[in-house]
């Protein structure tokens, strides 16, 4: 059985989602962040040498990134499912969008907080230059969603599980208006309705609230 290894309010809920969407069964163990500076505990520095979640383990195998964990998963026990063949004719729009959300939009949201909080009025060409690209960020992530009614198309895949993070729950350390993203909020309410997303945040951060609008 896999076991995920789940830092509260953290993108391993990716993984506890993922196993909930496939009906694979998984031992959870529960980490909780220092109250003062939010990081990690020591417990999971001493499961692996970043410290930092998800980690799973799968037997003697001990893997750490959660789209690493994600393609593991769905090969090794998920038979494929939520991954585009290359047959398919989403297939590149796939790809991108599963590794757009690690590769653009959390790295953006990331240094616009990062810039917030390092009082950037010292350097406003910094704040601005990270507002600027996290507002062209949200317009390409508005206008693919006003065209489809998922990521990589008609079918949910794990582009989906991989971006809604970024979206949801990482507003909890970035607070973000979406306001103006009509088609982004109601994509996030489409999420919301899935019942595997629904247990997997109840098991995994079940006092958090869900940032779906």
């Amino acid at each position: 059985m896999l076991k995920i290894h789940h830092l509260g309010v953290s993108q391993s809920e990716r993984i506890i989602w993922l196993c909930e969407e496939l009906a694979l069964p998984y031992q959870l163990q529960h980490y909780t962040r220092d109250p003062v500076t939010r990081l990690s505990p020591p417990e999971l520095k001493a499961l692996h040498p970043l410290g930092a979640a998800p980690v799973i383990e799968d037997g003697a195998l001990l893997l750490a990134e959660s789209a690493a964990i994600v393609e593991y998963i769905i090969e090794k026990h998920g038979a494929g499912q939520f991954k585009l063949a290359p047959t398919h004719a989403d297939y590149a729009a796939f790809l991108y969008w599963f590794h757009f959300s690690n590769g653009n939009l959390q790295p953006v949201i990331m240094r616009f907080m990062l810039a917030n909080r390092a009082k950037a009025p010292a350097d406003p060409l910094l704040l601005a230059s990270a507002r600027d690209r996290l507002d062209r960020v949200l317009a390409l992530v508005e206008t693919r969603l006003g065209q489809v009614p998922y990521f990589a198309g008609s079918e949910f895949t794990a582009a989906d599980i991989m971006n809604v993070f970024s979206l949801t729950t990482m507003r909890h350390f970035q607070p973000i208006d979406f306001t103006a993203y009509p088609h982004i909020r109601a994509y996030l309410q489409r999420i919301g309705e899935r019942p595997a997303y629904r247990r997997a945040m109840v098991k995994g951060d079940p006092d958090m609230t869900l940032m779906l609008s």
